[in-house]
């Protein structure tokens, strides 16, 4: 008999899993190489749980960004040409979590404002008293690409913070969590990349059929991605999954940069770690991938961001002057 599985999260969120038609999986494979032999001999994969002894930091950073558009705007060049411009608001926040004390708390969290165009004459605009700060992007700079041009400053501001949360509160022994990839934030020591939605295929058939298998507080073996931005990487379910084949499957990643001994002693850290954070469906419409300590930052994050409207209405107030 078909059985149907609901998706835990809010649709206005998308889905836990970009998958196809079965709703079995992430819909689309990778091209990049992989190494499944990292950990175990292919043949020996197998879902892994908690090894005894296994270290549990007693202090963990976890990092996120948000963004929104505030308005977008059209520039008026002195030859007759004209370029499009994004007004852009961004935050990033890291929350100190004690675990030895049971204590969460924000422990840095900052606010940029951007102005992104491919404009050669273009400068900083003011919204009142808010300053955009123009940053400037390559080639023609059509309308459509330019949120994307968000994410350069916004993760340049997630690595700051991290650095100055740690320079105040770290003893050399804690892990940091960055929500999402890591990418060129692979650097950051004892950092590990938390991505919540799976969108591609990364492991042959035969070793991606051990993660459906995986039970909450079990991860898959440690495996390798041979991309620019691949590294070390693993699955694990988070418990409060709704029970369907990847529901509560999260993909882990740390650097490249590491040993393999290295990663995989990170993945036992995350092991330990990261279901103590799992979400609740009560709680959070992204239950239980959303973990408590991110969901808290974002909404913190958001509120520090402004009120859009009335940005969008000093930007159109004073547009005239700023151009």
């Amino acid at each position: 008999m078909t059985r149907v599985f609901v998706d835990a999260w809010d649709p206005s969120y998308g889905a836990s899993f970009e998958g196809g038609d079965g709703g079995d999986g992430p819909g689309s494979s990778s091209s990049a190489q992989v190494d499944v032999e990292v950990e175990v001999p292919a043949a020996e994969w197998a879902p892994i749980g908690v090894p005894a002894g296994a270290r549990v930091p007693d202090v963990v950073f976890l990092v996120d960004g948000v963004r929104r558009n505030d308005a977008q705007v059209w520039t008026a060049e002195d030859d007759g040409t004209s370029y499009a411009g994004l007004a852009a608001s961004f935050a990033a926040g890291v929350v100190r979590c004690d675990l030895a004390r049971g204590a969460a708390e924000l422990a840095v969290a900052r606010v940029g404002r951007g102005l992104f165009t491919a404009s050669p004459s273009l400068g900083d605009v003011r919204a009142g008293t808010v300053r955009y700060e123009v940053h400037r992007v390559s080639g023609p700079g059509e309308a459509s690409k330019l949120p994307a041009a968000v994410q350069g400053p916004l993760t340049a501001l997630e690595i700051e913070i991290s650095s100055a949360a740690r320079d105040s509160g770290s003893d050399g022994t804690d892990l940091l969590i960055v929500d999402g990839p890591l990418r060129n934030r692979r650097q950051l020591p004892r950092t590990i990349g938390y991505v919540k939605t799976q969108q591609k295929h990364y492991l042959p058939a035969a070793q991606e059929a051990i993660v459906p298998r995986l039970r909450p507080g079990q991860r898959t073996p440690v495996f390798q991605i041979g991309t620019v931005w691949g590294g070390w990487s693993w699955y694990l379910r988070l418990p409060g999954s709704s029970g369907a084949p990847w529901s509560g499957i999260v993909r882990v990643e740390c650097s490249p940069e590491l040993s393999p001994e290295q990663a995989i002693e990170l993945a036992e850290v995350s092991l330990a770690t990261l279901p103590r954070f799992a979400s609740s469906a009560y709680k959070d419409p992204r239950a239980p991938q959303n973990l408590v300590p991110i969901a808290g930052l974002e909404r913190r994050l958001r509120g520090m961001l402004g009120d859009a409207r009335v940005l969008h209405r000093a930007l159109a107030r004073d547009s005239a002057r700023a151009f």
